[in-house]
């Protein structure tokens, strides 16, 4: 546990979905943020080899409102390679959107704004150096609002407004239950592929509270 108060930064955005990983084919979002989300806002804002992000808290600022999305979507992910065989061959076997597309569902979240607390974690090189000077510069580029692509709330396409708290932050009245929800993915299993890891949250007074026990999970 990190001896500084964490860090704080708040993101809201019109749009948000994150991903219930059980669904296979239409996008269905938790009802909060999950954790992964947050540390992939504060990645855009501000990385370095030398740290990782600790998410502590999640505050829900706003009501949990949800709304279904209805979109064309294409089936398959052309590659550029793909795409530079068709150029030389002038067009002829091209891909045409209008071949391989259906509609599918999401159902988003609306207007969310939320406050996320976090601990700048000492990695590889960086156990040698203060915290100090990586929270100083986080700091000044949530100030300014700089960051190294724009954050994004689950989906890319949702963007997210990120700002330093006021101060005057207060969590939506709501307590309960959000069953299994995705923690993250353990890129350091001895196996083929990443490993996710679940937890059980739940939200209390508005507050999602991120257990230090599972950084150890990941790591073990």
């Amino acid at each position: 546990m990190s001896d500084f108060s964490p860090l704080q930064v708040r993101v809201s955005g019109s749009w948000a979905c994150f991903t219930r990983p059980e669904m296979k084919v239409e996008r269905v979002s938790y009802d909060v943020m999950t954790p992964s989300a947050a540390r992939g806002v504060l990645e855009a804002i501000f990385w370095k080899p030398a740290f990782e992000w600790r998410v502590r808290r999640i505050h829900v600022l706003n009501p949990i409102r949800r709304e279904s999305i209805l979109r064309t979507e294409v089936n398959k992910v052309q590659s550029e390679k793909s795409a530079r065989g068709w150029a030389n061959n002038n067009g002829v076997g091209g891909y045409r959107a209008d071949d391989d597309h259906t509609q599918r569902h999401t159902l988003a979240l609306r207007d969310v704004t939320y406050l996320i607390e976090a601990n700048v974690h000492l990695v590889g090189y960086g156990k040698d150096e203060h915290p100090a000077k990586y929270r100083d510069q986080f700091r000044r580029r949530v100030a300014r609002g700089q960051c190294f692509h724009r954050p994004y709330l689950g989906c890319r396409e949702f963007a997210a407004r990120f700002a330093p708290p006021t101060g005057d932050e207060t969590a939506i009245d709501r307590s309960e239950g959000l069953g299994r929800m995705l923690f993250d993915l353990d890129y350091e299993a001895d196996d083929d592929r990443n490993t996710p890891i679940f937890f059980r949250a739940r939200l209390d007074d508005g507050v999602l509270h991120v257990p230090n026990e599972l950084y150890k999970q990941r790591h073990s």
